[in-house]
């Protein structure tokens, strides 16, 4: 994990902050984001069928999106943070799929930090790279703004 104090962000942009760790997409994760988002297509969830059909169930391209936070905890550490806050994305791309039982994981890049209401906006690169694939399941510019202490 990159440790970065917050004054120190903006000597970061350009380059590749970090990876995560590997983390398991299973079945169980699957179901729960389906029943949280009430997105129960059976590609997702219908096991049997995903499996005669296309070889396996797969993940929702949201799941795969919504663990950049979790994943990016892993990756960079801020110090001198009062608080953040999610401010959006950017050209969110799901480029391949990821079927049940493969491992993702996050590479990140700091593409920007600019001063915005007080904190500093940042904008980094997340790809979600997939254990074993060529092709990445997600490439997504996220915006976040930090406030120092």
């Amino acid at each position: 994990m990159q440790e970065i104090a917050y004054a120190d962000l903006p000597s970061f942009v350009g380059k590749e902050i970090g990876v995560s760790d590997w983390v398991t997409i299973d079945q169980d994760r699957v179901n729960l984001f389906a029943d949280a988002t009430g997105d129960h297509q059976w590609i997702h969830v219908d096991v049997a069928r995903a499996t005669k059909e296309m070889g396996g169930p797969i993940a929702h391209g949201y799941l795969t999106l919504s663990l950049i936070p979790f994943l990016g905890a892993q990756v960079m550490k801020v110090s001198g943070v009062t608080r953040g806050i999610n401010y959006g994305s950017d050209k969110v791309r799901f480029t391949n799929m990821v079927r049940v039982g493969k491992r993702v994981r996050l590479r990140q890049k700091l593409l920007s930090a600019e001063p915005k209401a007080g904190g500093l906006q940042l904008k980094n690169e997340c790809t979600i790279e997939i254990e074993g694939e060529e092709r990445p399941a997600c490439i997504a510019e996220t915006i976040s703004v930090l406030y120092g202490a």
